[in-house]
């Protein structure tokens, strides 16, 4: 089903790349506009944990592209600040993003509902859920837009701003490691250092911004597949919603 999708896609660029005019459209095999957040299906096999992702920064790209959830048809767009688009910084030994890095499309972190966690109440970033490609298939490189088809690992609850902003773990299916990789201590077995040094990461990328260092429930550890699964359906319930006019994105 997601190849007979991807087939009939593609993408339709407008602006050049790193400027205010970038964006980056969806559109299906008759050139009709399609929605990155709302039309690209979820795809959700939760027997076999996996799920459709949409490439949002491909790996070591230091631009911060993302779905805009305010154009309509949601293209993606180069996030900004004071007025020029915004990249994020080197932070040694890292080069831009470590991963390929994206969004679960028709999944939605709702502002408008508490969850609990750890006995402390925590409002969603009004994004769809983001997600973490560490496939090792350097020859496959994504670029921004490209659809895939990955396989949950876990997950990790980041506080984003006294948000709560999870950070969901993947492999591409077609990836060669993906037969061996199917929570995560088969990720700390197969890719020693690679949890730890996201972690790090994630914790530390925005100082260079004079920014506080990003915190994490949990201790900072990486939850299980189950846990993920379970953060999949729960914001995929939180879109029916959202599309269904039950809530209006504003707390």
């Amino acid at each position: 089903m997601f190849r007979a999708f991807r087939r009939n896609i593609h993408t339709i660029t407008s602006g050049g790349k790193y400027t205010l005019e970038f964006k980056k459209y969806l559109a299906d095999a008759k050139g009709r506009p399609q929605s990155f957040f709302h039309d690209v299906p979820l795809n959700y096999d939760r027997a076999e944990g996996t799920v459709n992702m949409v490439v949002e920064i491909p790996r070591y790209e230091q631009g911060k592209f993302e779905i805009s959830k305010e154009l309509p048809l949601n293209p993606i767009v180069q996030d900004t600040k004071k007025g020029k688009p915004r990249f994020i910084n080197n932070i040694y030994p890292f080069h831009g993003y470590p991963c390929n890095y994206g969004a679960v499309p028709q999944t939605w972190e709702a502002p408008t509902l508490a969850i609990d966690v750890e006995g402390k109440q925590y409002y969603g970033d009004n994004d769809p859920l983001d997600i973490c490609e560490i496939g090792s298939n350097v020859d496959q490189a994504a670029t921004v837009g490209t659809l895939k088809r990955v396989k949950i690992l876990g997950c990790l609850a980041m506080i984003d701003d006294g948000e709560m902003d999870w950070k969901l773990l993947a492999i591409d299916t077609a990836d060669k490691l993906a037969p061996h990789l199917h929570d995560v201590p088969d990720v700390e077995e197969k890719m020693p250092l690679l949890l730890e040094n996201l972690t790090r990461w994630f914790k530390n990328y925005k100082l260079p911004m004079n920014k506080p260092e990003n915190e994490f429930a949990f201790q900072g550890r990486w939850l299980g597949r189950a846990r993920a699964l379970d953060v999949i359906d729960e914001c995929h319930h939180r879109w029916q919603a959202l599309v269904a006019g039950s809530h209006t994105g504003k707390k």
